[in-house]
């Protein structure tokens, strides 16, 4: 019995034509073989599974062909490329820069570079996933790869091309290989199940296409895996089941429920879902990107950007002509909003069903928003109200001639009369207050008319001005007089010390100055005295206004330097004046000096 060999392996290709969906690389390749313009460095980059590695091994095994066909494809027939097939060629080596990261490997293999290949034209050197070296290892792997010797080619290989230093890419001739496309998989997965004699229905080759993404190896390994579990028969339902996709059926069965407002049956048919062992997130994501599907549908241009079974394709374009575009698209938000806070409820399932509920009534709601024939959606809330206040009559300011003096007729009293709250116009639940009987205004003595006898508020102040005085409270203003205040000043100091405040010696040193009949200065030495007095300040207003009796008093604290006040401080003597002052002291010193001609060092 031969050993079994998984399909990627089998049936990996071994010629740039076999290669399925990157045509523009291959033929990039072939007509740089051909016309000898071959680079010293390339550089395979994108998703896993398209191919890199695999047009790696073509390009070396292609450039040390002895015998290639017009094409630029190698023959596979020659000494080198029968070698290469059985892996014994000395001219290609492999390096996996996953496990082999460090700088001593790199080391290692820029030693190799330096020996010219036995046989052959070339020496090649794949590094596959090359972003995984250390930034050490890249740096050691610089100087080689710019000026490699003209026998040395080196592919790199990688699936994260941003990982790799700028100064390597600067280096390579960079080829992006793309995801391979549905139909690309689908007929290459037909061709291998026509070599293996394997019955296979298109519509579940196409799911296993769509379920690869674009990644060959991982197509070839899902359908090996099928094959197996359904004993050689790959039809639609065993890989759906195979691979726990639920069938565009039930979606459709669901937006029927959702159409016709059957909230009962997309409930039984979300039950039946869930027993299958599906996950709610999974049902709402396959459910937003069948509506997706439909949107996309309603214009048949774009039709062909569908990624669906062609059996089901038809019933696509004919259902969405059936809703409207405003349904699909609440829909679609309900259902995205739904996913966003599907890992944050704490009940999946009921969070799934509300989604549901949603659903089905959304095509009612939309309806009873319609206004003059087109669609808006709205939030109905309650129109505000405003709050009930009773109605205030404004108050009626009158004025007239004072009729108790005759004299003065410039006089004119103002008189502010309270609104007539008619009792018919107020509720029942609000009391009405009377006015206390000692608020109601008396009659002047000797008027003659008791209607007009309200005093007004401006004419109480005025009679309590003339009756306190000018200044209000009967004082008089006193002018500020030297001895009075210092005497005010000391009486306030004496206060200080009774209370031991520290500021009592700032103010006894503080001097005073008159500046007009309401204002002085209190003058202090520095910055300190003043704060001190600033810290009393208000204290002291309040005691020396009631002293003085004069309330329009002000004063302010000023700093003035007084360098008569400051302590004298005798600066030191310098040599030359010591030696001057003890010369005058004792004149032999200065004779000693003349005689020995002495000339100090100052």
């Amino acid at each position: 019995m031969d050993k079994f060999i998984v399909s990627a392996r089998k049936y990996r290709p071994q010629l740039f034509n076999t290669v399925v969906g990157q045509s523009h690389i291959t033929t990039t390749l072939k007509n740089a073989i051909k016309n000898d313009q071959l680079a010293h460095a390339f550089l395979f980059c994108g998703p896993r599974g398209v191919g890199k590695t695999t047009c790696a091994r073509i390009l070396a095994k292609t450039i040390n062909c002895e015998n290639r066909t017009k094409e630029g494809e190698a023959c596979n027939k020659c000494n080198s490329c029968v070698s290469f097939n059985e892996g014994t060629s000395l001219n290609i080596h492999e390096l996996d820069a996953a496990s082999n990261n460090s700088v001593d490997d790199i080391r290692t293999l820029v030693e190799q570079v330096r020996f010219a290949p036995q046989a052959g034209r070339y020496k090649v050197y794949i590094i596959d996933e090359v972003h995984m070296l250390s930034s050490s290892a890249f740096n050691a792997f610089l100087k080689t790869l710019e000026e490699p010797p003209s026998y040395a080619i080196f592919i790199l290989a990688t699936t994260e091309k941003h990982k790799i230093l700028p100064t390597i890419l600067s280096r390579c001739q960079i080829f992006d290989f793309k995801r391979i496309t549905t139909n690309d998989t689908v007929e290459h997965l037909q061709e291998i199940c026509d070599k293996e004699e394997v019955k296979a229905e298109k519509a579940a080759l196409h799911v296993i296409a769509q379920k690869s993404e674009g990644c060959m190896r991982d197509a070839l390994s899902i359908m090996d895996k099928i094959v197996s579990f359904t004993n050689g028969e790959l039809n639609y339902t065993n890989t759906l089941e195979h691979l726990n996709i639920l069938d565009a059926d039930y979606y459709f069965k669901l937006l029927d429920c959702m159409l016709k407002q059957d909230l009962s049956g997309a409930m039984l048919l979300y039950d039946d879902i869930n027993r299958k062992g599906f996950e709610g997130d999974l049902v709402v994501n396959g459910f937003a990107e069948f509506i997706r599907n439909l949107l996309v549908c309603k214009d048949e241009k774009a039709a062909s950007l569908l990624e669906v079974v062609e059996s089901f394709k038809d019933k696509y374009v004919s259902t969405a002509k059936n809703i409207s575009a405003a349904v699909l698209i609440s829909a679609l938000n309900i259902l995205n909003e739904t996913e966003i806070n599907y890992k944050a409820a704490r009940n999946k399932r009921l969070h799934v069903e509300l989604a549901l509920i949603k659903l089905c009534y959304l095509q009612q709601a939309i309806e009873l928003t319609a206004e003059g024939g087109g669609i808006s959606k709205k939030k109905l809330i309650e129109t505000a109200r405003p709050v009930a206040f009773r109605q205030i009559t404004p108050l009626e300011v009158k004025s007239e001639r004072s009729k108790t003096n005759t004299s003065s007729a410039s006089e004119v009293k103002l008189i502010i009369e309270s609104p007539r709250i008619e009792s018919a116009k107020v509720a029942e639940d609000q009391p009405v207050y009377n006015r206390p009987e000692q608020d109601k205004q008396q009659p002047e003595p000797g008027n003659p008319n008791p209607g007009t006898s309200k005093i007004s508020a401006l004419d109480k102040i005025r009679k309590q001005y003339k009756s306190n005085g000018a200044t209000g409270n009967g004082n008089h203003h006193h002018p500020l007089k030297e001895t009075a205040l210092r005497i005010a000043w000391d009486e306030y100091v004496e206060k200080l010390k009774e209370s031991k405040n520290p500021a009592a010696q700032p103010f006894g040193m503080a001097q005073l100055r008159i500046k007009d009949d309401n204002t002085f200065e209190a003058i202090t030495a520095n910055n300190i005295e003043q704060k001190f007095l600033e810290q009393e300040r208000n204290k002291l207003f309040a005691f020396l206004q009631e002293k003085l009796q004069n309330r329009l008093l002000q004063f302010n604290v000023t700093v003035e330097d007084k360098p008569d006040s400051r302590p004298k401080i005798e600066a030191p003597l310098s040599s030359r004046d010591q030696l001057q002052k003890m010369m005058e002291q004792y004149p032999m010193v200065k004779e000693l000096k003349d005689r020995l001609k002495l000339d100090l060092d100052w």
